[in-house]
C-alpha cells in the first residue's frame, strides 16, 4: 500500500492506495480516504499531515501482512451491479483438489500429454470433470459451464473436453495403475482383501451399438446397458474397474480384471470376496492357486439335496464370537434359541465339500435378527400384493425374483375344478412357506482355513462396494448415460472411478460421522462472494462439519473475508 496525494485548486486530498491484479492486469484501488490537508491539520494538533499519513500507511501495510487490517467495502443502494459479471464462486472443490494433487493426477496428465503432444490442458479438463462429477454432476457440456463457478477458472474450451475423452479412454489402464501406486502414499490401502461386484448402467436410447447392448438391467429399465465391474480394497477405496458389453455374462469380467491387477499393479497376494452372482466354479478355481484365495456367498437354495438338508438342519450350531471357553464348546439347537437372549447373536456350522473337483469350505450362519428382518420384508410384500389384487389387478404382469408380485398366484380353475371365465388371483401361500424355510440363514464358501468368525467378518464388508455403486448412481448421477461413442463411454466411467476414489479418501479423512449426502451438499454450498481487488467473503454457514473439514485439511476459508494473498496461499496448499 502507498500514500497518494491528489491536488486540486482548493485542496490537497490524501488517499491510501493498494495495487491489485485483476485478470492478470495491474491496477490501483483506493482503500481509504484520509481527508484533506486542512482537515487533517486541524485533527492532528499541529502534526504534519504528510508525516502522519506516511506512518499510517506503513501501519496499514504491516497490519495487512499480519492479516489484521479491517477491510472497508462501500456499496451503494442506487448503483446497479455490472451486467454479465460473475460475483459468486464455489470453493468446496478446494478440499477435493488437495486429494487430486496428493494422488499426483497432475503428473499423470503431464505424462499423457507428453505422449500425445496435444496443446490443450488435460490436467485442467480432468480435474474439472472430477470436481464437477462430485459437486455438480451433469453432462459434459453442463460440466464445462458449471466449472466456471469454481474460484479457479477452467483453462480450456468445450471442444477440448470431447477431444480429451478419447485420450482418457485410451489411457484408462495406465491411469488406474498409476493411481494405485500413488495412493499408497496417501492412505492405508488394505490390499490383502479385495471386494468385487458388477452393476450396469442404462442409456436413453433404443438402438444397440458397441458396448450398449440389451441385457438384464438391474434398474429394470427397457434400454440398452453397459456393465461395470469394480474392485475395492478392504478399506472401501476403489482399486480398479472394467467396462463390458451389456449382454455379456458378468462372471466373465472377474478373471481379466484380476489378471490386470496382478500384472499392472504388481499385486498378487489377496483374498477376493464376491456375491453369489459372480461365484462361478471357474472364478473360484482361478483364485484357488498361488497366494490368492476366495470368499463368496453361496445360495442355499441351489445346493444339492443332502448338503441343503445339513445347512438347514436344527442341530450342530456353534456360537459366533464366543466370550469364553464354555460358550466355544457349546453346541446349539435352533429350536431351543431364546428370542430375547439370542436375538443379537450369530450361530454357524461348517463343513468341507467337493463341487466340480474343487475342495472348498462351506460356512452357514443363522441369526434370529436376520430371520426377523426377512419376515418383516415379506410381511410388507404380502400387504402390497393383497392391495394390488383388490385395487388394480390389471397391473399384475411379469415379476422379478424379489418383486412382491411373485407372491400372487394366478389360477384359471375354481375349487371344484371347473374352468373359470376370468383369472383368479390369490396369495401364493405355498411359495411363502417355501421361502420362510430359508429365513435367517446365510452361507459362504471359501478355500481359507481361518476361523469361521474371521471369514464372516470379511464377507460382512461387502456392503462397502454396494454403497460405492449407490453413490455412483445417486450422488454422482452416473446414470443414465447420454454418450454415444464407446471411447467416450469408457472415459465417462474412468472419471467416475477417479471421482469415487477421491471421495472415498475425502470421506476417510473426516471419519464416519457424516453421510455422503451431507458432505457433498456442504461442498456444493461453500460459496464465496468476490470483492474485486480485496478477496472473497464466505456466504456459507459455518457448522461443525465445516470446522472438521478445515481441521482435517490444514487450511481455512471461514474467515469474514479471505484476502487475495490468503487465497493464493490456499491454492498453493491444495496443489502440494
Amino acid at each position: 500500500m502507498r500514500l497518494q496525494v491528489i491536488e486540486s485548486k482548493n485542496a490537497k486530498s490524501f488517499y491510501v492506495v493498494k495495487s491489485t491484479y485483476i485478470n492478470k492486469k495491474r491496477s490501483s484501488k483506493v482503500i481509504e480516504k484520509l481527508g484533506t490537508y486542512d482537515s487533517l491539520l486541524n485533527k492532528l494538533n499541529g502534526e504534519d499531515p504528510f508525516e502522519w499519513a506516511e506512518k499510517y500507511v506503513k501501519q496499514l501495510t504491516q497490519a495487512d501482512k499480519e492479516l489484521k487490517r479491517d477491510v472497508l467495502i462501500k456499496y451503494s443502494p442506487s448503483k446497479q451491479i455490472p451486467a454479465n459479471e460473475q460475483r459468486s464462486y464455489n470453493g468446496g472443490y478446494l478440499f477435493l483438489q488437495k486429494i487430486y494433487y496428493a494422488l499426483h493426477l497432475h503428473s499423470i496428465c503431464e505424462k499423457i500429454s507428453q505422449k500425445y503432444k496435444f496443446s490443450f490442458d488435460l490436467n485442467s479438463i480432468l480435474s474439472r470433470l472430477i470436481y464437477g462429477r462430485i459437486i455438480f454432476p451433469s453432462s459434459k457440456l453442463a460440466t464445462y459451464e458449471l466449472s466456471k463457478r469454481f474460484i479457479e477458472q477452467p483453462k480450456f474450451e468445450i471442444q477440448h473436453v470431447y477431444r480429451s475423452l478419447e485420450v482418457i479412454a485410451n489411457e484408462s489402464d495406465f491411469i488406474q495403475s498409476e493411481l494405485y501406486n500413488n495412493s499408497l502414499q496417501v492412505c492405508d490401502r488394505k490390499k490383502g482383501i479385495l471386494y468385487y461386484d458388477c452393476t450396469n448402467y442404462f442409456f436413453e436410447i433404443e438402438q444397440e451399438e458397441g458396448l450398449k447392448q440389451y441385457g438384464l438391467c438391474k434398474q429394470h429399465q427397457p434400454n440398452p446397458i453397459v456393465q461395470m465391474g469394480l474392485f475395492i480394497d478392504g478399506g472401501g477405496i476403489p482399486l480398479a474397474f472394467c467396462i463390458g458389453k451389456g449382454n455379456e455374462n458378468e462372471q466373465l469380467t472377474l478373471k481379466p480384471l484380476e489378471e490386470r491387477i496382478i500384472s499392472d499393479f504388481k499385486h498378487s497376494r489377496f483374498i477376493v470376496c464376491t456375491d453369489a452372482g459372480l461365484s462361478s466354479t471357474a472364478n473360484r478355481k482361478f483364485n484357488n492357486v498361488g497366494d490368492r484365495a476366495f470368499i463368496t456367498t453361496q445360495s442355499i437354495k441351489k445346493l444339492k439335496k443332502h448338503i441343503k438338508e445339513w445347512a438347514l438342519g436344527k442341530d450342530g450350531w456353534q456360537l459366533g464370537n464366543p466370550q469364553n471357553a464354555e460358550e466355544k464348546k457349546r453346541v446349539f439347537n435352533l429350536e431351543e434359541l431364546n428370542e430375547k437372549e439370542n436375538f443379537e447373536q450369530i450361530f454357524f456350522k461348517e463343513r468341507w465339500i467337493n463341487e466340480d473337483d474343487l475342495e472348498q469350505r462351506m460356512i452357514v450362519t443363522f441369526s434370529l435378527k436376520y430371520k426377523n428382518y426377512h419376515q418383516q420384508i415379506r410381511s410388507r410384500q404380502i400387504e402390497r400384493a393383497e392391495r394390488l389384487i383388490d385395487s388394480n389387478p390389471s397391473k399384475i404382469k411379469k415379476s422379478h425374483a424379489n418383486d412382491y408380485k411373485r407372491l400372487i398366484a394366478k389360477d384359471h380353475c375354481t375349487k371344484d375344478g371347473e374352468i373359470a371365465s376370468k383369472e383368479i388371483l390369490s396369495i401364493n401361500t405355498d411359495l411363502i412357506d417355501q421361502e420362510a424355510t430359508y429365513d435367517g440363514f446365510y452361507a459362504v464358501c471359501t478355500n481359507l482355513e481361518d476361523t469361521a468368525d474371521s471369514i464372516i467378518d470379511v464377507n460382512r464388508g461387502r456392503w462397502e462396494i454396494e454403497e460405492s455403486f449407490r453413490i455412483l448412481k445417486t450422488e454422482f448421477k452416473a446414470r443414465p448415460v447420454y454418450l454415444k461413442r464407446d471411447d467416450r463411454i469408457a472415459a465417462h466411467f474412468t472419471t467416475c472411478f477417479i471421482a469415487l476414489m477421491i471421495y472415498r479418501i475425502f470421506e476417510k479423512k473426516l471419519g464416519e460421522k457424516y453421510t455422503c449426502h451431507e458432505m457433498i451438499s456442504c461442498l456444493r454450498d461453500m460459496n464465496f462472494l468476490e470483492i474485486e481487488g480485496e478477496g472473497y467473503i464466505p456466504t456459507y454457514t459455518r457448522t461443525d462439519f465445516t470446522d472438521a473439514l478445515h481441521d482435517a485439511y490444514g487450511f481455512r476459508t471461514d474467515y469474514e473475508i479471505v484476502n487475495l494473498r490468503q487465497m493464493k496461499n490456499i491454492f498453493k496448499e491444495t496443489k502440494k
